[in-house]
């Protein structure tokens, strides 16, 4: 098996049957039938349809270096800056499909998993199995187009910077025994997004793993482990209607509360356990981080290309071309975007090999990306909603277009350029991205998709050279007395 296809991912998630809870039931049957995860699935499908046309396989796939079948590009490991390159034109393919909003689309998990088994080596630290099941594991993922969901988040018990979890109940995901088949997990997890559709949940450390060695673990299990269960957050699917919801209907990725009920991880499951050392190595020496941030970055191109795509639909439709402040909102716009290709194209062009072999996008120009999307978008968001004003409050359904009142709708719903139907179609469009719970959630997820924004501004300004202040040293040193 190589590539696959949409049919056999679907067939594939169905027959895991993994136990999902949406709204206080058990998903019994085929997942894929489910109201509230049907539109996301078939989204999904299709990415791997897309992977598979003759047009596509250049960019979105590759040799196999075991097997010789063509495989994903987006398991490609670069060791050069066209790898680069094609990884950035393979991703950016896939998002086209979704406008950018399938923040969890394939891809992005089997980049990590990538890296890790690149620099695999860290693992042997701990006992040379563990090396071993990364790199047995990644070649499974990688020749049958296996995707791949995760966790690393703690329950917000206590967000204070003092706070050690020390209750007779286990809250946060830990060891809680260690066995001659491998270790046992108990406890919970947050935000498993796409959790219960993919073939595997991979699990590594959070930020409390340096101060517990049972929380310091990594390791990957099926979707259907037994003890594993997804509980759901609502859907934002409310109804199937494109026209309604012509994103939420196809793109909402369900965020899963992942529970541990005594998980026994086989130990060729495991990369590492009750190891803080290698946790920290994990994060620091792979090149995972820079390598996702490529991936998510180029991406987000496409979201915003999309977001700029939507303004101008809804400044073509109400005919608002000709005032300053909407140039002025749309070159916001523009400038974001090409910010964010510049940046991308910097870091590809200025990448370096690893100690790993991986060609990685230079960090600075990667952390530059980090730092100014989470700032962009929300920003995007708001032109939006500035531009569409209370038009995007005022939006029949499809109902109403086919009952007694389309006479009326036809008549005051419409716009300058096209009819009441097709202004809807396109309001409701912008609305979804920018005002329903779907939309929301999407800015909430962008604004905090690499942590908080402060946090990652005080990482940026120590990570900051002494080049600038060298440059200032020279100019005072150059004064004449």
């Amino acid at each position: 098996m190589a590539a696959r296809s949409g049919k056999q991912y679907v067939q594939a998630i169905n027959r895991l049957k993994a136990n999902v809870w949406i709204d206080g039931n058990k998903i019994s049957g085929n997942i894929s039938d489910h109201p509230a995860l049907k539109g996301v699935i078939k989204s999904t499908a299709k990415l791997y349809d897309v992977q598979l046309r003759k047009e596509n396989q250049d960019i979105m796939t590759f040799r196999s270096p075991s097997s010789g079948k063509l495989v994903g590009t987006s398991f490609l490991k670069p060791e050069s800056k066209e790898d680069l390159e094609k990884r950035r034109l393979s991703t950016q393919l896939w998002a086209k499909e979704s406008g950018g909003l399938l923040g969890r689309s394939p891809d992005y998990m089997n980049t990590v998993m990538m890296a890790f088994a690149s620099s695999s080596e860290i693992f042997s630290l701990q006992d040379s199995r563990f090396t071993q099941n990364m790199n047995t594991l990644f070649e499974q993922a990688r020749e049958k187009d296996l995707c791949f969901t995760h966790t690393f988040i703690n329950p917000q018990v206590n967000r204070s910077s003092y706070y050690i979890e020390n209750v007779t109940e286990t809250i946060a995901a830990q060891t809680v025994d260690i066995k001659k088949d491998g270790i046992v997990i108990h406890g919970a997890r947050l935000l498993a997004t796409q959790g219960g559709i993919t073939d595997e949940i991979l699990v590594y450390p959070s930020g409390g793993a340096a101060g517990n060695s049972d929380m310091a673990y990594g390791f990957s299990i099926p979707s259907n482990t037994p003890g594993l269960k997804f509980i759901s957050r609502e859907p934002y699917s409310y109804r199937e209607s494109v026209f309604d919801h012509p994103l939420s209907s196809r793109f909402d990725e369900l965020d899963m509360i992942v529970v541990f009920d005594h998980v026994l991880v086989p130990w060729e499951r495991v990369f590492f356990y009750q190891n803080p050392e290698i946790a920290l190595k994990a994060y620091r020496e792979s090149s995972f981080h820079l390598l996702a941030v490529h991936q998510v970055t180029s991406r987000r191109i496409v979201k915003l290309s999309f977001m700029l795509g939507v303004a101008k639909k809804l400044i073509n439709t109400i005919q608002v071309g000709e005032y300053p402040h909407i140039h002025e909102k749309i070159s916001e716009m523009k400038v974001g975007i090409e910010s964010l290709k510049a940046l991308v194209i910097a870091g590809e062009r200025n990448a370096s090999l690893d100690q790993w072999g991986v060609m990685v996008p230079e960090q600075n120009a990667m952390d530059a990306a980090v730092m100014l999307f989470p700032k962009l978008y929300p920003r995007c968001v708001e032109i939006i909603q500035l531009i569409g004003a209370s038009g995007l409050a005022s939006l029949p359904t499809a109902a109403d277009f086919s009952s007694e009142i389309k006479d009326d709708l036809e008549l005051y719903m419409q716009a300058a350029t096209v009819g009441a139907k097709e202004r809807v179609k396109i309001f409701r469009l912008a609305w979804d991205l920018t005002m329903s719970a779907f939309g929301s959630r999407q800015t909430l997820y962008e604004r905090f998709f690499f942590g908080d924004a402060i946090r990652l501004a005080s990482g940026h300004y120590y990570n900051i050279n002494n080049s600038a202040t060298e440059i200032v040293d020279q100019f005072l040193d150059g004064y004449e007395e």
